[in-house]
């Protein structure tokens, strides 16, 4: 097909041709970025804890009056001996936090006492003999715990613990090119030093947002109890029995002691609902930019619908002109497919360069990751499809006007 005359006829529609390209163009840009957006979220959201989540919940136990650190770890050990005897119940621990509790105690790990900046960063998990088999996480190498080696330390004591467990992710930030089993390290600020005598497989930590993803697999297991004011018991259930556990948990607790206080709100809560928490965020960005997306290629196709069926009002006495000397139906449906193709390809050059501009932007300011050409690809796909099949419907209609419209008076 000639495509003169439709350059030539787009030339009369500066304005509509060009709003066309340009909400085009804006569709793509922010279409991309907003699906790699998705993606990334969906990512975060399906990262492995290390944890069997399954059978798995947690309770919040804050003591209704200050305890001395002695009673404090008295109350929890005798806390932690209840729930083990339930029939409903696995195995239970004691911890400041959890994987993907979003809070918790975090520290710098240091190769050696007189180093100034960190390594890196992790997170601080203080366990016990139990707390591997509770959270469900294997030792990748090396030994677990012993019951003499727990002890108990209120938050402002300094962090201190001859033995450590760290996590694989960890392992292999400090120790690229060895094992870490043996080695020393440096998690306290005074300048006391920790040997690793186990390994776990994956281990997320608690921090899950977007400034500590290098972070996200690093984590330090600490042989002591945290005695003070609050602490979370992490339980898990027999296969099958995690709702009686949850609840023969919670009133053997208050039947241990009435003096504290569980939160209505998520102070017992499955492993399930914990990850829910954590990513709420990023559910709900993914949900919005989701939304986003949906709005903006409804409106541009409803534009180029709009646009495409003015035009073909204005021109039916032409449309008209051209059956009558011999156009057939698929030639004026190739014409008006053509006229927009040329529209949105118009658009997309200039919304490839926006899209990469906005992502650029978002890695500066925001710290993404650089989007992939695949998510380009894939909306110049989508939006050439969209734009073609807006067009189809306008376009079928003017190739049906008949040729004695050209008799007709405008």
């Amino acid at each position: 097909m000639d495509i003169k005359p439709i350059l030539a006829a787009l030339r009369h529609h500066k304005g509509g041709t060009a709003l066309i390209a340009l909400q085009i163009a804006l569709t793509l840009a922010i279409v991309c970025n907003a699906l790699f957006i998705i993606q990334q979220r969906l990512d975060r959201v399906g990262r492995p804890s290390g944890v069997q989540e399954s059978d798995l919940f947690v309770i919040q136990n804050d003591w209704a009056q200050k305890l001395a650190p002695a009673e404090a770890d008295a109350r929890m050990r005798a806390d932690l001996q209840t729930l083990r005897q339930l029939g409903s119940v696995q195995d239970a621990s004691a911890s400041n936090s959890f994987p993907l509790h979003g809070a918790g105690w975090d520290n710098f790990v240091r190769m050696s006492p007189d180093q100034v900046k960190m390594t890196t960063d992790s997170a601080i998990f203080f366990a016990d003999e139990h707390t591997l088999a509770t959270l469900g996480t294997r030792l990748a190498a090396g030994r677990n715990f012993r019951a003499d080696e727990i002890g108990s330390q209120t938050g402002n004591d300094p962090l201190h613990a001859r033995q450590v467990i760290i996590s694989d992710g960890l392992a292999r930030t400090l120790f690229p090119h060895g094992s870490a089993l043996g080695k020393t390290i440096y998690t306290s600020n005074d300048q006391s030093p920790s040997t690793v005598i186990g390994i776990t497989g994956t281990l997320q930590s608690h921090l899950t947002e977007l400034w500590a993803q290098p972070y996200a697999y690093n984590a330090v297991l600490v042989p002591a109890r945290l005695t003070g004011d609050s602490t979370f018991y992490l339980v898990r259930a027999r296969p099958g029995q995690l709702v009686d556990a949850m609840r023969q948990a919670q009133d053997a607790l208050y039947a241990q002691s009435r003096m504290r206080i569980i939160p209505a709100d998520g102070g017992v809560m499955t492993f399930a609902q914990a990850r829910q928490r954590a990513y709420d965020a990023d559910y709900g960005m993914a949900i919005l930019m989701g939304i986003i997306s949906a709005v903006l290629l409804v409106i541009t196709a409803a534009g180029i619908v709009g646009l495409t069926s003015f035009w073909v009002g204005q021109r039916r006495k032409q449309i008209g002109v051209r059956r009558a000397l011999g156009a057939r139906q698929r030639d004026i449906l190739g014409y008006f497919l053509t006229e927009n193709l040329l529209i949105t390809l118009g658009g997309l050059l200039l919304g490839v360069v926006l899209a990469v501009a906005l992502n650029l932007w978002l890695v500066i300011r925001l710290g993404s990751q650089p989007m992939s050409p695949l998510y380009l690809a894939g909306g110049v796909l989508l939006l050439l499809l969209l734009g073609q099949g807006a067009v189809l419907a306008p376009a079928l209609k003017a190739s049906r006007v008949p040729p004695v419209e050209a008799t007709r008076s405008v």
